[in-house]
């Protein structure tokens, strides 16, 4: 079974990967653009299936942080798809990401200081 940290790494790549993403475009060009969209809910995906396997126990050590509307936001990218609202998916993408990559890189450092970034 992974490691806890392995999840947590696994949710700093995916929001780099979204963060370089919207460094290279515009709201408008990313709205209209199928390829653009695609690989950002990829990356909101996997941030969501990896928060879905960190342990309870290491949720409840930092409440600050939104897992279960994370993992909300996962379920119904997959599931209601047709349904999305694209704009919601550029806001969380360009407000919300980079907050939760600071938040997950302070876990890191304070429940895994032994593991490295990278």
């Amino acid at each position: 079974m992974r490691h806890e940290a392995s999840f947590l790494k696994d949710i700093l790549i995916a929001c780099g990967k979204i963060e370089a993403i919207i460094a290279s475009t515009s709201e408008e060009s990313f709205l209209r653009d199928e390829v653009l969209t695609a690989a950002v809910l990829h990356h909101l995906t996997v941030i969501g299936e990896a928060i879905g396997r960190l342990s309870i126990e290491l949720r409840q050590r930092h409440p600050k942080l939104p897992w279960k509307q994370i993992v909300a936001m996962r379920h119904r990218i997959v599931h209601a798809y047709f349904d999305l609202d694209w704009q919601i998916l550029w806001d969380a993408a360009i407000a919300d990401v980079p907050e939760l990559s600071q938040q997950i890189q302070g876990i890191l450092s304070a429940d895994f200081p032994e593991i490295e970034r990278g």
